[in-house]
């Protein structure tokens, strides 16, 4: 179908995936973006290891979309992890499975990966449009609204694919400005809130200024039944990091809820608690509470801040605690959130538009031939490849979907 243009808004993943599908087509494509450049937030992804997707058994995998999931199964099985990676090889990046499983490219970056995939785009023919914020369409003809440098202009397209990403760390250009637009066309759109993300803690000035950003690592978290190791930080209006993000998704909702919630940290998880408490039974000597702990039970500062934090709120002395009781409190710290943090700070954004707007092409149907993909979309994941592979898939599918509605029109 040579000639038949079509408008691709958003040059993050999904949005250049659905163009390289649709280029693939035969299609005429234009992405517009309201950026300097492509895939600002792809690349700030990428600052610490570009974390494409993950090795784990597809069923487990797709396990992690919860209650989404049998939305994305279909998307992510027809553009599964292993076609991922065969596609970065193809563009000159091979990739490797981490320790923890986790796939990465053997760059370890974004940026070679994304030069590749645009130089590829350009070659088939995909022509870029950056600094164009979409603002809607024009109601006498139906065409797209973008604002510019030069001022407003309005573009004809024969099917419109949306990649305008949640509204997470708006500075990079997901700012969530599309819910409006769509709302006001009669589109449900869950709200959007904060995924991946941090949350609020009421710590005393003392903590708070001692500890900000100081790491808590090698610890257990535990909420609504589940427990997962890794790390957190401290930082100066809460905690994050990743074992937290781990958690998010319920911890947001029980302070949703209720205002609050409660979280246990285990700050020697490896450690059986008869073997921990022998140790506090070591006598002290002249060694201050705190150095006796910190050599006892091998706490960090941090850790051991923490066990006066939640010693105050109590009222208990630590210092008088016994053994066993001590050693209890060392594996559950309770940790009490008032609050989930900015979704401008957060990695991902849960809510978007509901998949029960959407056909099995993701078409809106109450707008014929506007397609949407990715964090747009009424989906969240943790992280560790599982927001990228989302992002990817549902971006070919879009664009698959547009050639099909295309094919259908003509």
């Amino acid at each position: 179908m040579p000639g038949l243009q079509i408008a691709v808004i958003g040059a993050g993943p999904a949005g250049l995936m659905a163009a390289e599908v649709l280029a693939q087509g035969g299609a005429g494509v234009t992405v517009y973006d309201a950026m300097p450049s492509a895939g600002r937030k792809f690349l700030m992804a990428g600052r610490g290891g570009l974390n494409l997707t993950h090795s784990e058994e597809l069923p487990k995998f797709l396990a992690r979309y919860r209650e989404a999931m049998p939305r994305l199964a279909p998307a992510i099985t027809a553009f599964p992890p292993d076609a991922l990676r065969q596609w970065s090889e193809q563009l000159g990046q091979a990739t490797f499975v981490g320790s923890s499983g986790r796939v990465f490219p053997e760059a370890f970056k974004a940026s070679p990966l994304l030069r590749a995939w645009l130089r590829r785009l350009d070659s088939r023919g995909m022509q870029l449009k950056l600094r164009h914020r979409w603002t809607g369409w024009d109601d006498e003809q139906g065409r797209l609204l973008f604002e510019t440098p030069d001022g407003q202009r309005a573009i004809e397209a024969r099917a419109t694919v949306l990649a305008l990403g949640g509204a997470s760390w708006p500075r990079l250009g997901s700012d969530g400005a599309w819910a409006g637009i769509l709302a006001a066309r009669g589109v449900t759109i869950a709200p959007l809130r904060s995924a991946n993300c941090g949350f609020t803690v009421p710590w005393s000035d003392i903590f708070r200024d001692r500890f900000e950003g100081h790491p808590l690592q090698g610890i257990a978290l535990s909420f609504g039944g589940q427990s997962v190791r890794g790390e957190a930080v401290i930082t100066r209006t809460g905690i994050e990091g990743g074992a937290i993000y781990s958690l998010s998704a319920d911890l947001r909702e029980a302070i949703l809820s209720s205002g609050q919630a409660m979280l246990h940290l285990a700050l020697r998880p490896d450690l059986p608690m008869n073997e921990l408490a022998a140790r506090l039974s070591a006598p002290k000597g002249k060694q201050s509470f705190s150095n006796w702990l910190r050599k006892a039970a091998r706490l960090s500062p941090a850790g051991i801040g923490l066990l006066q934090e939640a010693a105050a709120i109590s009222g208990a002395s630590l210092s008088s605690l016994p053994a066993e009781k001590l050693a209890g409190l060392i594996n559950a710290v309770p940790v009490q959130l008032n609050g989930v943090a900015a979704i401008a700070r957060a990695i991902s954004t849960a809510g978007g538009i509901a998949f029960d707007e959407l056909d099995a092409d993701f078409m809106i149907r109450r707008l014929p031939g506007v397609f949407a993909s990715g964090e747009m979309l009424d989906w969240e994941a943790p992280t560790g490849g599982y927001l990228l592979q989302a992002s990817f898939a549902t971006g070919a599918v879009a664009g698959s979907g547009a050639l099909k509605w295309l094919a259908r029109q003509s």
